[in-house]
């Protein structure tokens, strides 16, 4: 479905109003907030546990090893990835969304130069649902950044064991290559990714092809795109928009779902088992408000809040996602011709560059009225749509429509309004002062009524649910019928998860009077009664969910460890008796070790020993990103040390232009400075202390000495940037 320019306008307008709302100064006595993930710490650049989904997914047994294989071309690999997701009927579009980017911001972003539009950058992201519960869960956890001219795709894939994303590359992903996964080191890949996860454009999205000036030059270039459509709306952009959104919660989830509790007693392993519990009320209920009951208060919510308040009295602020909004084309009537004006319109300029550091995103508050609720909509997102079907199932299996030990059930009766002007359809409203309500048609056969749907049904407590299917349930008679309520394809359930198993809808003896049951007035209304049967069986979840929490799987169950996903639903479809589904992913256990193609150098060490004293002066600030295998961003740190002094002054220009930005204000600023601002905390320091810094002014001087050997005179900074950034010598020599 497109968005309408109104609808963005208000969902943007609420946005930014939320946005207002966590950007609120924070008085002086109060604590300050701390991040959920410090930019400056991208943690261990190889997982300790699990491998990433991408892995799992392709991984091929070959004997007792495995290997990672993956298909070629990028359109086959695209397919592979849809086939595993289901499809929306509504929807003209693909499971995976993907948007062309030719003139982006990422570490690629100049490996089609200058022909850009004829090789333009793929992004996709998933954004729905597993089709079976033996594929992996790659909704929101699965981001591809792909560039043809560079034979790479960059991999942005969530690790649920080890309760992270993971940064890996395949390379040599060509024609007549032999691809190879890698894990990316984590310092460069936090210096954008702030918070460890996938980042996007704010609306209106002006880099992909959603933008009509994009679209166009996308088109005359003549070329075939992976099968994706060049011209584009804003529906995928904003897909991609919300799946980042949704992607970076998880860490404040697992943060919450780790230490919220506490360790690992047993009060702490029941407070998580209640955050469970609640999680599956959330899904099976399809996110309608719940109201806790005094379990939930007792074991949950007061212990969780004690804990976040000696932990986080300032509250945890989640990173940013949103970088902003770039129109590469702005201001210009057509693609040039020349190169170097191609070029050029590829710059980043200051503003835009998402190395900047973002401020902080939304503020989680122990204290808040929403916190809890906040907390369980948040692990909802780790139940899986084959999971909430496999629970639903079991429990139609658990809860028979005659059962010789039925759950408790509650009876709602209420006075309906009947419509039966349209023989083959009639109008029902049913409304009472406690806040039930029923509003939808139901089919009529023979005079007696054989299904229908609710537009609305809304019941006390917090219940409300929209486009209810009613499928006959007994035989109907002249008075009415007994149905049963489905929503996508499910029992319907209130707010706390409970089936609202049957919906008896009877008109009035006093209504029969006539053939068809009309009034003696003739305007074909009538009055009946809905009574609706409500059966307590998520109390078969929770029992099940208790007998795992006192039993030996406790502490791995409900441990201060990631969520763990598979072996709970596992653990809790066995105790429900459920057959388990087929095991996921199996093949990934066989892998060899994950690896780095170099190895990382954390920021402030000096790696290595150059024989130049002057080049050695720039490893500690510059190897962790800049002495690596890949060429972007520039490896002008790796390799012998004559050839690395080589590259730096190479490099000399750009160097020069980064380190003394430190000294512009940021409004004035053409480029990012170097090392990225948020990083500085790494180097055990901050924006003004690295201004000052005796070693920023002893690499300056140096660049300085290499570009005056060069030119004779010292260099300018204005006289530099005259003609852009891109105009100036690249830091790595052309092959």
């Amino acid at each position: 479905m497109r968005l309408s320019a109104t609808s963005l306008a208000i969902l943007l307008g609420l946005a930014a109003g939320s946005a207002a709302i966590c950007a609120m100064p924070v008085r002086a006595t109060e604590a300050l907030p701390l991040p959920v993930v410090d930019p400056a710490d991208p943690g261990e650049h190889l997982p300790s546990h699990g491998r990433s989904l991408f892995e799992q997914m392709f991984a091929v047994r070959r004997g007792v090893a495995a290997e990672i294989e993956v298909p070629f071309p990028f359109e086959a690999l695209l397919a592979r990835i849809d086939a595993q997701l289901q499809r929306d009927p509504a929807s003209p579009l693909p499971p995976a969304k993907r948007v062309l980017i030719p003139l982006g911001r990422s570490l690629q972003r100049t490996a089609a130069a200058p022909d850009y539009f004829a090789s333009p950058r793929v992004v996709v992201a998933v954004d729905s649902p597993p089709i079976a519960g033996d594929v992996p869960l790659l909704k929101d956890r699965l981001y591809l950044g792909y560039q043809e001219k560079s034979a790479v795709v960059e991999i942005i894939s969530y690790n649920e064991a080890a309760g992270r994303f993971e940064f890996l590359l395949l390379k040599d992903y060509r024609a007549g290559g032999k691809p190879r996964l890698a894990y990316a080191n984590r310092t460069i890949c936090f210096a954008c990714h702030q918070n460890g996860a996938p980042i996007f454009s704010r609306a209106l999205w002006d880099e992909t092809n959603a933008n009509a000036k994009v679209a166009a030059a996308l088109l005359a270039s003549g070329q075939s795109f992976y099968g994706i459509p060049p011209e584009r709306g804003i529906d995928v952009p904003y897909a991609i928009d919300n799946a980042s959104e949704r992607a970076n919660g998880f860490a404040l989830t697992q943060r919450l779902w780790r230490e919220g509790c506490g360790g690992n007693s047993a009060e702490a392993q029941g407070c998580r088992a209640g955050l469970f519990a609640a999680a599956l009320r959330h899904a099976l209920a399809g996110g309608q408000t719940w109201t806790p009951d005094a379990r939930f208060e007792r074991s949950v919510d007061q212990p969780l809040r004690a804990q976040a308040r000696r932990r986080w009295p300032g509250g945890l602020a989640s990173g940013n996602p949103d970088i902003p909004n770039r129109n590469p084309l702005q201001g210009t009537s057509s693609w040039p011709a020349d190169a170097a004006a191609r070029v050029a319109l590829s710059e980043v300029q200051a503003r835009f560059d998402p190395l900047l550091p973002r401020p902080p995103g939304a503020l989680w508050r122990p204290d808040a009225a929403d916190a809890l609720r906040q907390l369980v909509a948040g692990l909802a997102e780790f139940v899986s749509d084959p999971d909430r079907r496999q629970l639903a199932s079991a429990l139609e299996r658990l809860t028979p429509p005659t059962p010789s030990a039925p759950p408790a059930a509650q009876r709602l009766s209420v006075p309906c309004r009947i419509d039966t002007r349209v023989a083959s359809r009639w109008s029902l409203r049913c409304s009472a002062v406690d806040g039930t309500l029923l509003a939808g048609t139901l089919s009529v056969h023979a005079g007696r009524p054989s299904g229908g749907r609710l537009a609305r049904l809304a019941l006390p407590g917090g219940s409300a649910l929209n486009d209810v299917e009613l499928t006959l349930v007994t035989a109907a008679n002249a008075a009415g019928a007994t149905l049963a309520p489905r929503v996508d394809g499910l029992p319907a359930r209130n707010a706390a998860a409970n089936v609202i198993h049957s919906i008896a809808i009877r008109r009035s003896e006093a209504t029969l009077a006539s053939g068809t049951g009309a009034t003696p007035g003739g305007d074909g209304l009538v009055d009946g009664e809905a009574t609706l049967e409500i059966r307590d069986d998520f109390a078969i979840v929770q029992q099940a969910i208790d007998r795992l929490a006192a039993g030996p799987q406790a502490a791995t169950l409900f441990g201060p460890d990631p969520f763990p996903r598979r072996p709970l639903f596992s653990a809790l479809f066995a105790e429900l008796g459920a057959p388990a589904a087929a095991p996921c992913c199996a093949a990934a256990e066989h892998l060899p070790p994950a690896q780095l193609e170099v190895a990382a150098v954390a920021p402030g060490q000096a790696p290595g020993s150059s024989g130049d004293p002057l080049v050695r002066g720039f490893q500690p600030y510059c190897a962790a990103c800049h002495q690596s295998a890949e060429t972007f961003p520039p490896n002008f740190l790796h390799g012998p040390p004559a050839e690395v002094g080589a590259r730096l002054r190479h490099c000399a220009q750009r160097l020069y232009v980064r380190l003394a930005m430190a000294d512009l204000a940021p409004a004035q600023r053409a480029k990012t400075p170097m090392p990225p601002e948020s990083m500085l905390p790494a180097f055990a320091s901050d924006t003004q202390a690295w201004r000052s810094s005796p070693v920023r002014a002893a690499m300056l001087a140096q660049v300085t000495q290499w570009l005056r050997a060069e030119t004779g005179r010292p260099p300018q900074l204005a006289t530099l940037l005259a003609g852009g950034y891109e105009a100036l010598r690249p830091c790595l020599p052309a092959h």
